[in-house]
């Protein structure tokens, strides 16, 4: 059983919440990257949740890395062992085929920002700060932060933010599109549930577009385009596509109730 992260599961609204519970800063620590992966592939697993809310608690989503540990890492141990569990874990949540919001209270810095950028939204309160300062410490981001936030915000602004070590507050997060919203800290798990409880209703077809726009963005057009095809056609094998259907053509648009198969 893990230590510092569990699922808690609303049955009811189909949402699960992967939260981190390492008091105070919920750092990063080998062990506590694995656990994610293996609750994130535990929620992947899970019929009764549809869609998943990543959190940190009230006070701070993951200040980062656990520093302490940094002295005992060679290039050997990082290239290898721990580069492979921090990558396997944010993995297996990025590819999780159910759609995923990272709810950010308080810091999201290095480890933290990267596991946010791992979700497929970023919902953050008006105290939040993220941040890549890896080269603060003379070192780089190692968990994705090179790679998601460039497609993320765009190549020039991630140059600046990683090369910088800066923190960015949620009047420049949402502008850049660092985060998707932002609300007041007391309101934002239940707009991420919320949010996360309208995507758990919706159509098998969910599963298909995310895993058309994950897979497809990282090959060339004429692949991605064939992709696409191959998953527009297994949705018309779909249980929800023939309910969808016909409820269009009977009641209009956005009036089906979807299964989830």
């Amino acid at each position: 059983m893990a230590e510092f992260v569990r699922l808690e599961v609303d049955a009811e609204q189909r949402v699960g919440t992967l939260r981190i519970e390492r008091p105070p800063m919920n750092a990063l620590s080998r062990q506590v990257w694995r656990e994610i992966g293996e609750v994130a592939q535990e929620a992947a697993e899970h019929d009764d949740v549809g869609a998943l809310v990543v959190w940190g608690g009230p006070k701070v989503f993951a200040a980062g890395a656990d520093i302490k540990e940094f002295p005992t890492w060679g290039y050997r141990d990082v290239n290898d062992a721990t580069g492979q569990v921090l990558h396997r874990s944010l993995d297996t949540l990025a590819r999780l085929p159910k759609v995923t919001i990272a709810a950010i209270h308080g810091y999201a810095l290095g480890g933290g920002c990267e596991l946010a950028l791992a979700c497929d939204f970023r919902f953050a309160a008006d105290n939040a700060k993220l941040g890549q300062p890896e080269i603060l410490l003379g070192i780089i981001p190692g968990a994705g932060g090179t790679q998601r936030l460039p497609r993320l915000i765009g190549l020039a602004k991630a140059k600046e933010l990683i090369f910088s070590g800066r923190m960015v507050d949620m009047v420049e997060g949402e502008r850049i599109g660092l985060v998707d919203a932002v609300f007041p800290a007391d309101d934002l798990l239940a707009e991420a549930t919320k949010a996360a409880a309208r995507y758990a209703a919706g159509p098998y077809a969910l599963r298909l577009a995310k895993r058309a726009i994950e897979d497809g963005t990282e090959l060339p057009l004429d692949q991605g385009l064939r992709l696409e095809r191959s998953l527009f056609a297994e949705c018309f094998t779909t249980e929800d596509a023939a309910t969808g259907i016909a409820s269009f053509v009977e009641h209009g648009p956005g009036e089906a109730t979807f299964a989830d198969r």
